[in-house]
């Protein structure tokens, strides 16, 4: 059993890892205007920004008096689907009070473009979409929250100091309940 649990997590980890990528800096704004280099591009071109933690994590410490409604989903997670919606729905409603919604995708990046884009496509997701590409879960993981399993459904909602991680998936009431803890 030992030994097939550490076959399966080197065969996912090569595969995560595998792939003709070409990293190249782009810039993007933290706090203060100050600029931020983060990797992000993959050979073939896809529509969204593509981070390593390291890029990412700017996006989940802004500091600009918005509320953050960050989810990490995936295509191929059943209840990440099931709760999309909602966060579509408080994004749309809430824009006027300062409430920002990120999709961080944790597809492979062989689903990026035969799922992730078709999927944000067709559903005419508003809502803004990154992929995070670092297969060194067990590092960035507790980054994000020292209790998380690394279970998705995953979101943080933040502003400022402020911050609550909640490692389930939400109804649209739950979230909306939630997302008001954190506005004015």
């Amino acid at each position: 059993m030992k030994y097939l649990l550490s076959s399966s997590i080197f065969l996912v980890l090569l595969i995560s890892g595998c792939g003709n990528k070409t990293k190249t800096d782009t810039s993007m704004s933290s706090k203060e205007g100050d600029k931020v280099e983060v990797q992000a591009q993959i050979d073939e071109k896809v529509k969204f920004p593509v981070y390593d933690f390291a890029g990412l994590e700017p996006l989940l410490y802004k500091d600009d008096g918005k509320t953050y409604v960050v989810n990490f989903w995936a295509t191929w997670c059943k209840p990440c689907l099931e709760e999309m919606p909602y966060f579509e729905k408080v994004n749309a409603e809430r824009k006027a009070d300062g409430v920002e919604v990120i999709l961080v995708s944790l597809d492979m990046p062989s689903m990026w473009k035969s799922r992730l884009e078709p999927y944000v496509e067709k559903k005419g997701l508003i809502s803004e979409v990154v992929i995070l590409d670092d297969p060194d879960q067990n590092s960035w993981i507790p980054k994000i929250n020292q209790d998380w399993d690394g279970a998705i459904p995953a979101t943080i909602i933040y502003n400022g100091d402020k911050r609550k991680f909640y490692g389930h998936g939400f109804t649209y009431e739950e979230l909306t309940e939630a997302v008001n803890g954190f506005t004015k």
